[in-house]
């Protein structure tokens, strides 16, 4: 939560791009080409996926940040003059590159996450994508306490910030076994998570909109700001919480490799009330039955079918979901869907300049945070529709 709070650069090109624009003397369709690199940048993770297969977290998190500095960092020399003007095309290249770095701290978060929290995947996507989008309002708040209102260095910010932070936790984001544990009290645990996260997104809502309609004093920023933080830092407190663990409140779970092999025809029929027994017994009844089954396929009584690949819910090769309708349905979802909201964060400084307001940064926060708010509901609702269609 902590790295994705920071990642999300792209978020903010609205606040950002209106220094380029003028900066460098770009009209609004150089800036809009900017944009699309920004947006391309930070939708291409194929690489980052690969890398994350093969290299440990720590690696794909360092390669992200060495991009963003790169990236935004060749954009803030070039903006403040230190370095001569670049083209368009290397410019693009740069936003490009400086926002994959997105990519690669997504890939590190979500794939961890994932593996520790295997039973509440909704949850856990909904939240590190939410704080995802949520950190460009943070970021803007940590701007505004700092160097308010240069914004020649919200763009060095951008540069600086993420890369120390990620730097910082790239050795603490990786997989830790959680998929062998799962306690009565996750549920809980979630709940108070989704808790903060509200309160979260309603105190940066409300002072937000404070700062605008009110002027305030440097020293009243930064007792936000400090209240800011500490609202981040609750969710450890949460996690000391539930440290250590009771050994007889966990129930073992079997490793993602292990598979039972049964007939689809059989899981169907299996007894519910099976799952609702103490585990050691379930595990005895589950053991029996299997071997029931194979007993009576080699009889002939019945017959196993063949799993061609695997099913809904478990992990799929590149290679296999390429050939599944839904990954797909998912792919051309995402494209035909996607577009409209970016086009709507990347214009949004531009919009509010041109209706008289003088701190686009503010109207970009809102977009973020409602963005976070849509996010975090989404893997909510999502986890519970899986719940009631199993």
């Amino acid at each position: 939560m902590w790295m994705q709070s920071c990642s999300g650069p792209g978020y903010i090109f609205g606040s950002i791009s209106s220094v380029i624009k003028t900066s460098l003397n770009y009209n609004q369709k150089q800036i809009s080409k900017l944009g699309v690199a920004k947006d391309l940048g930070g939708s291409i993770g194929l690489i980052a996926g690969t890398l994350s297969e093969i290299l440990p977290l720590w690696s794909v998190s360092l390669v992200g940040a060495l991009q963003n500095l790169m990236g935004y960092g060749s954009v803030w020399l070039i903006v403040t003059g230190k370095v001569p003007v670049f083209p368009l095309w290397a410019m693009c290249v740069l936003i490009f590159v400086g926002n994959n770095g997105e990519t690669y701290f997504n890939t590190a978060a979500l794939v961890s996450g994932l593996q520790n929290f295997p039973e509440s995947t909704g949850p856990v996507v909904g939240i590190l994508k939410g704080f995802t989008a949520l950190s460009g309002a943070i970021l803007s708040q940590i701007y505004t306490l700092i160097n308010f209102p240069d914004q020649s260095s919200f763009i060095f910010m951008v540069a600086v910030g993420p890369t120390m932070v990620v730097i910082a936790l790239m050795f603490i984001i990786r997989p830790v076994g959680g998929h062998k544990q799962v306690r009565p009290s996750d549920g809980s645990s979630f709940t108070l998570v989704y808790c903060v996260c509200l309160l979260l997104a309603t105190y940066l809502m409300a002072i937000m909109i404070l700062e605008d309609l009110v002027s305030m004093s440097h020293n009243l920023v930064t007792v936000f700001t400090l209240i800011l933080f500490v609202l981040l830092l609750i969710p450890v407190g949460l996690s000391f919480r539930e440290e250590p663990r009771d050994p007889a409140e966990e129930i073992l779970l079997p490793r993602p490799e292990q598979h039972e092999v049964v007939s689809s025809e059989f899981k169907n029929e299996k007894p519910e009330e099976v799952d609702s027994l103490a585990v050691p017994e379930g595990q005895k009844r589950n053991a029996l039955l299997q071997a029931e089954l194979f007993r009576a396929a080699a009889e002939g009584a019945v017959r196993v079918k063949k799993r061609k690949g695997p099913r809904r819910g478990e992990d799929f090769t590149l290679t296999q979901a390429l050939i599944r309708a839904d990954f797909w349905l998912i792919m051309f979802s995402l494209l035909l869907g996607g577009g409209s909201g970016l086009t709507v964060i990347d214009d949004l400084g531009q919009m509010s300049q041109s209706l008289g307001y003088a701190n686009p940064h503010i109207f970009v926060s809102m977009i973020c945070i409602w963005n976070f708010l849509g996010r975090v509901a989404g893997g909510y609702v999502s986890e519970i529709f899986v719940k009631y269609a199993n």
